[in-house]
């Protein structure tokens, strides 16, 4: 009896260094950082951390303009580098789909920008758009595109470009990685069929290709929408949000709010609102990846 309950125990024993680690790594962490979301908690003023205030943090965001519109940027941000990178990485699987020779080499290659940090990319594209020394100012004037240095970084559509195109350049590998995988995975039948019947390439994309890839961009858009959603090394490093907040995100104003402002109750607050946010971005992905599967399975 008593070897039969050393055996039971035996897993969980095992168990509980992993679960030590995660819970002084993760689980508390979060509890602390939930618990000061409901504080007046100031860096500068340690005492604060037990000066409880409810709700209050949570109810001031709701009429915060302050957090609507980095917020409202964001989306925006996160839409214009989804819709452009999931087009990317279909037109970049499509052409190597379509290579017979040296495709184990492109695929390599392809994700290199993928292994780079993103403070490396931000820092790599701060140089490029620099004003005086960029290489794309120096490259437009030496064309004779323009005659004068392109403010990339100060003009504030500008420098959103330019964190976009950055974004953009690092990270479409991850759907044209998924995407190929999709093109590896899906059967000649159909094609081979849609072709007999008289179907145009066109055709055949947009009902049979298209479709069955849209499972593979779904899960891409959910993997890439947490990480759009928290995006701030980027941005910090190439405009820190600027200039006059034309860039700020939510998560370089929480980093704001709390190190720069001291304000760290509240920076707390606005994480948890904007992780809800970045869930429910998951949850509309999922629900358009149980969609499209469901889609397939009636084509079947």
């Amino acid at each position: 009896m008593l070897f039969r309950r050393r055996e039971r125990a035996t897993p969980y024993l095992l168990l509980m260094p992993a679960l030590a680690i995660m819970a002084f790594v993760v689980v508390i962490p979060l509890g602390f950082s939930l618990y000061t979301s409901f504080t007046g908690y100031r860096l500068i003023k340690p005492e604060t951390i037990s000066d409880f205030v409810g709700l209050r943090n949570y109810q001031r965001i709701l009429t915060d303009l302050e957090f609507w519109v980095p917020f409202g940027r964001t989306v925006l941000f996160l839409t214009v580098a989804l819709n452009i990178e999931f087009l990317l990485g279909l037109g970049i699987a499509l052409l190597i789909n379509q290579v017979t020779w040296g495709q184990r080499t492109l695929r390599t290659i392809m994700m290199f920008p993928m292994m780079f940090s993103p403070i490396l990319v931000g820092f790599q594209f701060k140089f490029l758009f620099n004003d005086n020394i960029g290489v794309v100012n120096n490259a437009l004037q030496s064309l004779g595109l323009t005659g004068f240095a392109v403010p990339w970084l100060v003009d504030g559509f500008l420098a959103f470009f330019s964190i976009t195109f950055a974004e953009v350049w690092m990270s479409t590998s991850v759907f044209a990685i998924l995407l190929l995988a999709g093109l590896f995975a899906m059967p000649r039948d159909p094609i081979e069929a849609a072709r007999v019947d008289g179907c145009n390439p066109w055709q055949t994309f947009r009902h049979i290709t298209l479709p069955f890839l849209m499972p593979f961009a779904y899960i891409a858009m959910a993997i890439r929408s947490l990480d759009v959603a928290r995006a701030y090394d980027i941005v910090k490093v190439m405009t820190a949000g600027g200039p006059a907040g034309r860039t700020e995100l939510l998560w370089t104003l929480i980093a704001r709010t709390g190190y720069e402002n001291s304000r760290m109750g509240m920076a707390n607050s606005m994480a948890y609102v904007s992780t809800i946010l970045s869930l429910l971005f998951t949850w509309y992905f999922y629900r358009k990846l149980v969609a499209a599967r469901r889609y397939m399975g009636g084509l079947e």
